[in-house]
């Protein structure tokens, strides 16, 4: 497999990413219940009773320089995201260690008012599959999810090697904390080379752990 720089991985991530997100907003949206309708605005992103999204290093690095380039955002607003982060990390108890689907938690992108600060960027694939539908019928294929999440993996074993996993998403923005020492992701990268090339959580893994989020019906 050709190995590819940060760099030019993060452009192919968006380009990617952007194909994802305009496929299911124009082919499967229409049928959705508007986001701005809702009742209780967020709670897909902050319900701690099922969110379980997971990224990738690569997926990490893309929020992270989504963050730092946003211009509505202060310094003050970005660094108040890790630190959400960093406290559903605490709170939670959210590790990298065993099935880490089972860990669920309120995600620290969401800010209210504003919705997701990386929704145009660098969305994770579970959230750009998930809208509210009345029938299941109008879902998404959860095969689009996997396409999409197969072709991340790729890109991080173009990139990484072995050095990356699937882990909760605000674990990942505590690895990528522009003010972090890095002693903590240095760790876990010198793990994850000894181990085999490709990381356990695999697409496989996933289908058979991962929770969906809610899909409304009547």
């Amino acid at each position: 497999m050709k190995e590819l720089s940060e760099a030019a991985a993060l452009a192919r991530l968006q380009r990617e990413k952007r194909a994802y997100q305009s496929q299911i907003k124009l082919v499967y949206e229409p049928a959705a219940r508007s986001c701005r309708a809702c009742p209780t605005p967020g709670v897909c992103c902050t319900d701690a009773h099922f969110v379980n999204v997971h990224i990738t290093r690569l997926e990490a690095v893309a929020i992270r320089d989504t963050l730092a380039r946003t211009p509505r955002l202060t310094d003050a607003a970005r660094r108040a995201v890790y630190e959400r982060a960093r406290a559903a990390v605490n709170h939670y108890n959210l590790h990298t260690g065993g099935d880490t689907y089972a860990q669920t938690f309120s995600c620290p992108l969401f800010a209210p008012g504003v919705g997701c600060l990386v929704h145009a960027r660098a969305k994770p694939a579970p959230c750009i599959q998930h809208a509210c539908y009345d029938n299941w019928a109008d879902v998404p294929p959860a095969s689009l999810e996997w396409r999409a999440e197969r072709r991340v993996e790729q890109l991080n074993e173009q990139t990484y090697g072995a050095a990356w996993a699937w882990l909760p998403l605000p674990l990942w923005l505590t690895l990528v904390d522009p003010d972090s020492d890095g002693a903590d992701l240095s760790r876990l990268v010198q793990l994850w080379r000894t181990r085999r090339a490709v990381p356990t959580q695999t697409a496989a893994h996933r289908q058979a752990y991962r929770r969906s989020l809610p899909v409304l019906s009547r």
